[in-house]
């Protein structure tokens, strides 16, 4: 067992609550705080912590010894990698409009900008690795989301409560064709308009949204989102294309899962994310950073669907997210009595967060502490590990690879 020190990523939208309370510190911080990283990702890995002392990286640690901390059988699958990410997501503001990409595109589009030799740095490079992105969010707090396209129907039903003239032959453009194809053409229109046309045409739309918001009526919270999102993000198209995808709050336990090709935006809340190990992110507006219109049309899934809202199941005392992904998956415990125990499952790489109350992790010999925001690196050759709770209300999280 190896104890984690993990970085905190301070993009501009993080709270500077969430994961400062969560991990013992000053709040609100100087700065937003955005993302708690635990892994093996090479833009930010986490540190082993030995003697109170932060040690070598974990991706070193994996490096030095796949066959003992991956397992042989999964050091060869993941090609000596960790092949997921958890994070701690806080957002006070809205993240940007994007999407991810499959393993095909990833790959392909990957090797298209080497061989354009475009910097891996680079703001216009799309795909920073070969991997593709698919990922699942537990909400720790209520938690707002748009999350892929609502039915076509439904588009055109809130688009005409808006009841703006300007929006009228968009508006049509949709009900004469209320499917993939019509969400297609008309989002493909909304985000390629000039920014003169976005100018008066945003703005006309934040007018519609103020009345309709304020007649609380069947699409009153969708109006104020999109009257949020405009105030925000005055002349963006992404406020547009925003009022085409699905409305979601989840509440603390429930969680998202996101496939490759879903349009989505996070709005607000805290949550704990787990992902394939990649940074691929295409972006379709609502952000300063860069948006390539082109490539994103390229990966869009338009099949309108509902919410992927996770189904799970008890597995041995975890609550556990079930999804299609085979890099990751995501396990939830919460303890229901003052001397609750769980086993954690063996196989494969793991690491276990806690965001709540306290724990010990036994692994033969070894015990250490779990409190919130501590976390423990379990390799593949650590096994038979109990996590004993000491505090009615402990949660846990455990990450692993989809195979364990």
């Amino acid at each position: 067992m190896e104890l984690l020190d993990n970085p905190v990523r301070p993009y501009a939208w993080g709270s500077r609550t969430v994961i400062a309370e969560l991990l013992g510190r000053p709040s609100p911080s100087p700065h937003p705080q955005a993302e708690l990283w635990l892994g093996a990702h090479p833009a930010d890995p986490s540190h082993v912590v030995r003697d109170d002392l932060v040690a070598e990286s974990l991706l070193e640690l994996i490096d030095s010894d796949p066959a003992r901390t991956l397992g042989a059988d999964r050091a060869g699958r993941w090609g000596g990698r960790l092949p997921f990410l958890l994070k701690v997501l806080a957002a006070d503001e809205p993240l940007s409009l994007q999407a991810h990409p499959s393993a095909e595109q990833a790959a392909a589009g990957f090797q298209r900008e080497n061989a354009l030799r475009v910097a891996p740095d680079a703001p216009e490079r799309n795909y920073r690795d070969p991997n593709h992105k698919p990922e699942l969010l537990c909400a720790l707090t209520e938690f707002d989301a748009l999350v892929g396209f609502r039915e076509a129907e439904a588009s055109v039903r809130f688009l005409r409560a808006l009841d703006v003239p300007a929006l009228a032959a968009y508006v049509e453009l949709l009900a004469a064709q209320p499917g993939p194809d019509g969400l297609r053409a008309l989002f493909t229109t909304w985000i390629t308009l000039p920014q003169s046309v976005l100018d008066d045409l945003v703005p006309a739309a934040q007018e519609g949204a103020v009345r309709l918001a304020s007649s609380g009526g069947e699409w009153c919270a969708e109006a104020r989102t999109a009257l949020e999102l405009s105030e925000r993000y005055p002349g963006d198209a992404g406020v547009l294309a925003a009022m085409l995808l699905n409305h979601i709050v989840l509440r603390p336990g429930e969680a998202l899962y996101l496939p490759a090709g879903n349009l989505h935006a996070y709005l607000s809340g805290a949550g704990v994310e787990i992902m394939a190990n990649s940074d691929n992110v295409l972006r379709g507006g609502l952000t300063p950073k860069h948006v390539d219109v082109p490539e994103l049309l390229r990966v869009l899934d338009f099949e309108a669907a509902p919410p992927p809202v996770c189904d799970w199941h008890d597995d041995r005392g975890w609550v556990t997210y079930d999804t299609p992904a085979v890099e990751f998956r995501l396990r939830r415990f919460v303890a229901d009595g003052p001397q609750a125990s769980v086993e954690v499952p063996d196989g494969g790489p793991r690491i276990l967060l806690g965001t709540t109350g306290a724990a010990l992790v036994r692994c033969d010999a070894s015990v250490l502490k779990l409190g919130p925001g501590t976390a423990v690196f379990l390799p593949a050759s650590d096994r038979g590990v109990v996590v004993d709770s000491a505090t009615p209300g402990t949660q846990l999280f455990l990450a692993t690879d989809g195979l364990a």
